[in-house]
């Protein structure tokens, strides 16, 4: 009983609550040691001067071959236009040059330059060169300039725009969330690590689950209308990616630990796009090397 009572004193005597210190500064230099600590900083702006590199064709695209990239290049794949594609290597700093600065004032990958442009609703000036940043902005400027992959119908252009913000405000940052926690916090901080992957690991679930049932409805092949849209651009990457990573330590696979084979009309979803031809050539472009330029024609 004596020693019952010593480990309940003990058990409660070590436990520690967690309180903020008086600034933020103090987290930084207690939390240094992930992968990308000479990366990350609280302040923006350009930390080198360099121009970016410009090819021929009417669209220059910024980007790297991450799920954000993918749904720009598979997009851009699937309308067969004109591009030159350049890679960024975050991991390097290219985000940070003064020249993508120029472009995208946030620092993060994807961006483009329409170097035609647009000119102004009434008419009253000529085209003007596009700089665009946040793949969300981007993917729906391209479907409204070549009017494809995006419902005329009020409607269903409505759905449509329902799932492109879901995908920006939440299964994006989930997913990017869980991601950082499982394989590139730093290892000793196991605790965090846990909770992390634990809360974001389930809201991925939970997110997944929501595509499962809306593709569940009616058996749908594609996420608006059964008619494949920037939705599905959009929302692909991100799945494809947790299908396909894995903890890079350990090899366990993110498809196993979250058991995304349970969403099994998702699955099809996910098959049926990868199938697309453009969509495998998409996943190709801005790979980890220097400069990959796309095909002129498709």
């Amino acid at each position: 009983m004596q020693e019952e009572k010593k480990a309940e004193t003990s058990r409660t005597t070590t436990t520690a609550t967690w309180a903020p210190p008086k600034t933020i500064d103090v987290l930084f230099a207690q939390t240094d040691g992930n992968k990308w600590t000479s990366i990350n900083r609280p302040t923006a702006g350009a930390r080198s001067e360099k121009e970016l590199p410009v090819g021929d064709a009417p669209l220059q695209l910024y980007s790297l071959a991450t799920p954000n990239g993918h749904k720009v290049s598979i997009l851009l794949e699937e309308l067969g236009v004109k591009y030159d594609a350049h890679t960024i290597d975050i991991s390097q700093g290219d985000q940070f040059t003064s020249g993508f600065v120029g472009v995208n004032p946030n620092s993060k990958i994807p961006a483009l330059v329409d170097r035609e442009g647009a000119a102004s609703g009434d008419g009253s000036s000529k085209a003007q060169e596009v700089k665009l940043f946040e793949s969300g902005s981007i993917v729906l400027y391209l479907a409204e300039k070549y009017q494809r992959f995006l419902p005329t119908d009020t409607r269903l252009r409505a759905e449509v725009m329902n799932w492109v913000f879901w995908q920006m405000a939440g299964q994006g940052p989930m997913g990017g969330n869980f991601g950082h926690f499982f394989n590139y916090a730093p290892a000793d901080k196991v605790e965090t690590r846990n909770y992390g992957v634990a809360r974001y690991g389930m809201e991925v679930q939970r997110l997944c689950d929501v595509m499962e049932r809306h593709l569940a409805q009616d058996n749908k092949q594609y996420l608006v209308g059964n008619e494949y849209t920037i939705a599905d651009i959009m929302c692909y990457p991100w799945f494809h990616a947790m299908y396909g990573f894995r903890h890079n330590e350990s090899g366990v696979e993110i498809k196993e630990f979250l058991n995304l084979n349970q969403y099994t009309h998702l699955l099809a979803w996910h098959d049926r796009i990868t199938q697309r031809e453009a969509v495998q050539r998409g996943l190709a472009v801005c790979g980890w090397q220097p400069i990959a330029k796309a095909p002129e024609n498709k």
